[in-house]
């Protein structure tokens, strides 16, 4: 009688975490849709890659480095990684309009995990770092730059970029449940990506920076982020920067994500 209770128990959990996992992919699979039914969504991750990379290489290239050809293995990760913070930007926004429309109020009344709105949000957003890394590497690589170390040390870098932009879209959707509109995350966004990118190692060599400067560019995240892809995919090794990255952002997810869980609930 009791290993037959046992047995029940265990097969409700299996069947309950099926049935959240299947909620959560339906939930991705439903702004997957929205994306597919409006593209002009992925221009962030599409044409502004690709503009940022050839006006900062050629306009900068030559001033920064001498000619354009030394200054890619600075530009290439440095345009990655600031499309990446940016981008990440867009799981707040798209709570915040989720909230402020009231579709949240519908899928109170579906039979769903509460927490699946949420969690097919933040899954959903992967596809748009694994285009916005496309775009980006494949614009360098046509412009001429290639990755010193190999294609695999290449992947490696990029999967752990794509991480660093998922732990920080946890921080984005925080702020899509504190403020009251999404056109203050995109302002939010947008000033919080520009300083940390030009205030790091992603558009000039840190040594050319005031030395108050250099202090700070070296405690950012976004340098070590920038650095650490530098390492993977030009040098082929696992530096410290390596680890700092992802310590950082599983410190991020760790902390951020119970916070913006928990608010969520309280307010759905």
């Amino acid at each position: 009688m009791e290993l037959t209770y046992k047995k029940e128990i265990v097969y409700q959990k299996k069947t309950n975490l099926r049935s959240l996992f299947n909620d959560i992919f339906v939930m991705a699979k439903r702004d997957l849709l929205k994306i597919k039914h409006s593209p002009d969504k992925l221009m962030d991750v599409t044409l502004m890659p690709i503009l940022f990379m050839v006006m900062f290489t050629f306009l900068f290239g030559g001033a920064i480095s001498g000619d354009v050809a030394s200054y890619l293995p600075i530009i290439v990760p440095g345009i990655l990684v600031q499309t990446l913070v940016s981008s990440s930007s867009a799981t707040g926004t798209q709570l915040r309009e989720d909230m402020d429309t009231g579709v949240f109020d519908r899928f109170k009344s579906l039979p769903i995990a509460r927490i699946a709105p949420l969690a097919g949000l933040v899954l959903s957003d992967v596809l748009r770092y694994v285009i916005a890394t496309f775009f980006s590497i494949g614009t360098g690589y046509l412009i001429g730059w290639r990755p010193e170390a190999g294609f695999g040390w290449l992947l490696v870098a990029c999967v752990l970029s794509i991480f660093a932009a998922w732990a920080i879209s946890w921080i984005f959707a925080l702020v899509g449940l504190m403020v009251r509109s999404a056109a203050t995350i995109s302002g939010l966004s947008m000033m919080i990506t520009m300083v940390l990118s030009f205030l790091s190692s992603a558009f000039v060599p840190i040594k050319t920076l005031p030395t108050w400067l250099q202090g700070i560019a070296n405690v950012n995240p976004v340098t070590h982020l920038v650095d650490a892809f530098k390492d993977l995919a030009n040098h082929g090794h696992l530096s410290m920067n390596v680890l700092a990255t992802l310590l950082i952002s599983c410190v991020i997810v760790a902390i951020i994500a119970p916070i913006t869980v928990k608010i969520y609930s309280k307010k759905i």
